[in-house]
């Protein structure tokens, strides 16, 4: 656990604002701009900084920069990563581990909620991670689903990572060793919209591909379903026949492939294993 790594990224957020502008400062091979840019922050705000890394790392946080040797491959697009960083706490090596990208509506369907709770099982019956968002419906139920079955998951925040804490639901399964909670964001940063789209391009870059439980005509799920799609990872759409999402159907017409039973999502699992992550970020 590096306490100069996690200095870099709260600098870089602290002076450079953006996450355009934090992810080139922290990408940047030259270490003088960061060191400059720390060098012109008042006494107090270095002070609050320092203090600031010395809490993270005292909760176990570990901080991977864009840049460091350890930032997933899947998250770099040629030589430009999606994310600034990704303050991590858990078995870090979930983040190279094969996995898929669950999601779908936090006001589920019972139908809905019933797959999700299956294709969860399925993906960690072949051991592979189950990498989700950590909101109420669908993420809820792959996440349990994962652990209930013995299996890991990654769990990907749309704040900063301050704001993570064990939901009632997971007080009886959840275990640190098979967890990795991360977040792109400014550890204190609360919850905002514009922060849960832009994690989903984390979780469907962590995973080999995106399993698609329940997408509205509009919404989160659906922009997730089709910049999976865009930038080239296998999209599984769960097809309920008369009653499949009109997202469900949206992202289908648009070339993701239609499951109906866990066992087709596991032949489709199957012949991930073992592969490379399809596709580019882009």
């Amino acid at each position: 656990m590096s306490a100069e790594g996690t200095l870099r990224a709260l600098v870089a957020f602290e002076v450079f604002r953006t996450p355009a502008k934090v992810t080139r400062a922290l990408a940047d091979p030259d270490p003088e701009p960061l060191r400059d840019a720390w060098r012109g922050l008042s006494d107090e705000a270095r002070s609050s900084l320092a203090r600031q890394v010395d809490d993270l790392q005292s909760r176990g946080i570990d901080t991977i920069n864009a840049g460091d040797g350890a930032f997933p491959e899947s998250l770099v697009v040629g030589s430009r990563p999606v994310v600034p960083t990704l303050f991590c706490k858990g078995d870090l090596a979930l983040l190279t581990a094969d996995g898929a990208g669950m999601c779908g509506s936090r006001k589920v369907s019972p139908l809905g909620l019933k797959a999700a709770r299956a294709c969860g099982e399925e993906v960690s019956d072949r051991g592979l991670t189950v990498v989700s968002g950590y909101a109420k419906g669908v993420d809820t139920a792959t996440h349990l689903a994962a652990l209930d079955r013995g299996g890991r998951t990654v769990i990907v925040l749309a704040e900063g990572i301050d704001a993570f804490r064990v939901k009632r639901e997971f007080k009886e399964t959840f275990d640190p060793s098979r967890v990795l909670v991360v977040s792109q964001f400014r550890p204190d940063q609360p919850w905002a919209a514009y922060g849960a789209m832009a994690r989903n391009h984390v979780i469907f870059g962590l995973g080999k591909a995106l399993v698609v439980i329940e997408a509205g005509e509009k919404g989160g799920t659906l922009a997730a379903g089709r910049d999976a799609l865009k930038r080239g990872r296998p999209v599984f759409a769960l097809n309920f026949g008369e009653e499949t999402p009109v997202g469900n159907r949206i992202l289908i017409e648009a070339g993701a492939q239609p499951v109906t039973s866990r066992t087709e999502l596991g032949v489709a699992l199957d012949r991930l294993k073992g592969q490379p992550r399809q596709g580019t970020l882009l």
